[in-house]
């Protein structure tokens, strides 16, 4: 028994390390490759002619829910006070 639960947690400890090496390996993949982007980059539209179609359809349907008609649940009891009345009497 206590081999079995040193093996578990040797294999444990095996695959934390595995996972903590591969993500090491992971984010030095992600390193600077010497590329240098600008902060801001403007585009300039002045002389050129811009065409397009609107595709959208000519309406707009909205549709909502009528407001639904339920049952009150409520429900008004007819015999309380006899029965307030018959409680304080077994009292």
């Amino acid at each position: 028994m206590r081999s079995n639960l040193r093996s578990r947690w040797w294999m444990i400890l095996v695959v934390v390390m595995s996972l903590s090496l591969l993500g090491a390996g992971l984010a030095s993949a992600q390193g600077d490759d010497g590329v240098v982007y600008k902060k801001k980059t403007v585009y300039n539209f002045a002389d050129d002619t811009i065409t397009g179609d609107l595709t959208r359809p000519d309406q707009e349907f909205l549709t909502g829910r009528k407001m639904a008609r339920h049952k009150s649940l409520i429900r008004i009891r007819e015999n309380f006070r006899t029965k307030v009345l018959q409680s304080v009497k077994d009292l």
